[in-house]
Order: structure tokens, then sequence, then C-alpha cells
């Protein structure tokens, strides 16, 4: 089975999957891990495990201690720590949460669950600060056989395999480029490429395969930026640059991807997404929406020809109801994620955003400070060097 159709099935297997499991199999035991004030718990990373029948909160970790007694309360746990690593030595869980969004703990936090015996771990993105870090998780995580899923959590969409396939099917004709736009707010540029970008380079490698190169410039208010425009990122990733980056990458389908996020130039209404453009349509898949997908159908190169309607892609196909019950909250409360990290713990599979897929889109992250670094050069994949490519600016 190649990876396109393991995604078409797996998708709708992790949601039957829970019933049987739930009968079948003992509850894994949870630990959350969260720092109030350094990130907290993401976007609900810790309460998720609440809506899992397979799963029972142990224990949560927070050296904040009003954070901590907050959490104990919301999680309806009696066991609180304020070092995950007691956490993680005494209550040995099956499956750990790494919660805050700041990233630069995500490494240490990670490695220690996995010592611990912990066989799935689910993150918030990104994975970690820097492919040095990524190629120790992913590492260890093989060593230990430790299945990590990484909170992108649109690539868990179900709708997502529909779209797979309608490509194959060539509805949109010959594709000829993917576009993704961040959020473009006051974030826009190097902030945006790492907390929303992140979430685009990923969804965009399940429909143009692997990146194979990286050629990217950076600005700053308008002028090339330099040395004395890196600063320290927001939420622990390291130093970032620019309020304005345009970046093309190779994809391994053969057809470029193109990302892009200026400052104080999005559409707030919009949101952040990517669209698949081709000879005979676009496919426009929105983050964080629902629903998710929309297709235009026709020439994107004739307008006015004839009129063009977008129709919303559905799990069911193009045009149908969605047959999934609940299915934004489902998403937005990485339920169908969770349970795709069960089934791969059980199954013995990787997640559909596992470790690899993590530290790919670190990648091209890294790529495009890379390339600006040498002046636009093309990079190719994997980069030579696994560090910040900020720190040799």
């Amino acid at each position: 089975m190649n990876r396109r159709q393991f995604i078409a099935t797996t998708v709708a297997g992790s949601l039957a999957f829970s019933a049987r499991s739930a009968q079948s199999n003992p509850k894994l035991r949870v630990a959350v891990i969260g720092h109030t004030g350094h990130g907290n718990y993401g976007h609900g990373l810790d309460t998720m495990w609440a809506q899992l029948p397979e799963t029972e909160i142990v224990a949560v970790a927070d050296a904040d201690a009003t954070g901590l007694a907050a959490a104990l309360k919301r999680l309806k746990v009696t066991q609180g720590f304020p070092a995950y690593q007691k956490m993680l030595s005494e209550t040995k869980p099956d499956l750990v949460v790494v919660g805050p969004r700041h990233v630069n703990e995500h490494r240490d936090m990670t490695l220690a669950a996995i010592q611990a015996g912990a066989k799935g771990i689910y993150i918030e993105k990104p994975l970690c600060r820097t492919l040095a870090e990524a190629d120790e998780i992913g590492a260890a995580a093989d060593r230990e056989k430790t299945k990590i899923a990484v909170a992108h959590r649109n690539r868990y969409h179900p709708t997502h395999p529909v779209v797979v396939k309608l490509l194959q099917e060539n509805l949109i004709g010959r594709v000829l480029e993917m576009r993704a736009r961040g959020k473009e707010d006051l974030r826009g540029g190097g902030l945006d490429l790492w907390v929303l970008g992140s979430h685009l380079l990923n969804l965009a490698t399940a429909f143009g395969g692997q990146p194979q190169s990286c050629s990217a410039t950076v600005f700053q208010d308008g002028r090339l930026a330099g040395r004395g425009d890196v600063k320290p990122g927001d939420e622990g990733i390291g130093p970032i640059l620019g309020n304005e980056i345009h970046a093309r990458f190779e994809m391994e389908r053969g057809f470029p991807l193109f990302f892009d996020s200026v400052q104080k130039a999005g559409v707030a209404a919009a949101g952040f997404g990517l669209q698949i453009i081709g000879t005979k349509g676009i496919i426009d898949f929105r983050g964080d929406k629902d629903p998710a997908a929309y297709l235009l159908a026709g020439s994107p190169f004739q307008p006015g020809s004839e009129a063009l309607t977008w129709q919303a892609i559905t799990s069911a196909g193009v045009g149908k109801p969605e047959p999934i019950a609940n299915l934004g909250r489902l998403m937005s409360g990485h339920v169908i994620a969770g349970r795709d990290l069960i089934a791969a713990m059980r199954e013995d599979r990787e997640p559909l955003c596992s470790a690899r897929d993590g530290r790919t889109t670190l990648e091209m992250i890294s790529a495009v400070f890379e390339s600006h670094r040498l002046n636009g050069q093309r990079v190719g994949f994997p980069l030579q060097h696994r560090d910040n490519p900020l720190t040799r600016l």
C-alpha cells in the first residue's frame, strides 16, 4: 500500500477504531506536561483525552504552582507535579502529552518521556527548534519504538484523503503549483512562517511529496533583511528574521510550492491556507475552517469566460453533505488526531503526522533562512547544517 492509499484508509478507519479499541483494550494512562506562562497547554492538548474512551488522564506536571492547581481541577486528576521528570518516573504513563507552545522545552520533555518508557507522545507543533534536536528525538523514538504524533491537526482531516483522490483523478487537470500564505497579521514574516506556515508546509508535503530544494528571500520593512535584523523569536523558537518572506520549494511530485507571508497583508476572515492550482481548476484548503476544502472548477486563467462557483469538499466528496457529525469539534479538539495516535500505537505503524513529518516541516522552515543566508541560493534537501541558519548569518 502506498502513502496515498494509506492516508485514505487510515483517517476513516481511526474513527471506527475508537469504539472497538475501548472495548477490547485497557485504557491508556495519559500524563500531561504543561507550563503555565511558557506556552501553557497548547490548543487544548490537555483536555482532549477526556473525550477519548480509550484513555485516562492520571497526572499533570506544571512548573507554575498556580497553573498546576488550575490544571488539576480542569483535568479532574489528583496527581500533580511541579517537575515533569518526577511525574514521568513515578507514574510511568503509556502516553505523554507535550503541551507547551514554547518550542525551547520540547526536546527535553520529549526525550524524558521516551526515556520513561512512554509508547506514545502527542506534541504541540512545531516539533522542536533545530534539525539537530529533531534528529535526536527521531533516533530516540526509533530506538525505543515510541510513536510520536505532531499536532498539525489539519493533517488528520478526513477531507484530506478525498483531496488526494481528486488529484489522482485529475479533477483539476495537471497540477501546476501550490500556493500557501500564513495569516500575515502582526506576526507576518519569520514568526508567521514558524507558527502558522508550519501547518501549511506540513500539509503541502501530503499533496506534493517531499521537498527537494528551496530558494527564498527575506525582507525587513521592504529591504533585504540582514544580520542586524535577527531577533529572538516568540514562543521559544530561537532567532528569527524578517517581516516579509517569499519562498519557492521544488517538490517530489514535480510541481512547486510557494510560501509567502507579508506583515499586515492578511485578511482576518480568510485565515490562512493552501491552494492547489491546476489547468482545470483550483482546490483550496483552509486551516481550521469548516468545511476545510473547496473546489473551483474551470480554468483559472480565463476569468469571465464562465460563471465559476466554489463547491465545498467534504469527507464524502465534492458538493456532498458532511456525514461525520460534529466534525469541526472533533478536529478543533484534536480527537481525530488522538485516535490516530492510539491506533498507531496498537497497530505498530506511524501516525499520520509523525516525528519524521514534523522534522520535514522544520527542515523546510530552516531551508528558507538558509537560502536567504546564501543570497537566495537554491539549497537542497537534506540540509547539511542541522542548526538554526540564522546563527551563521
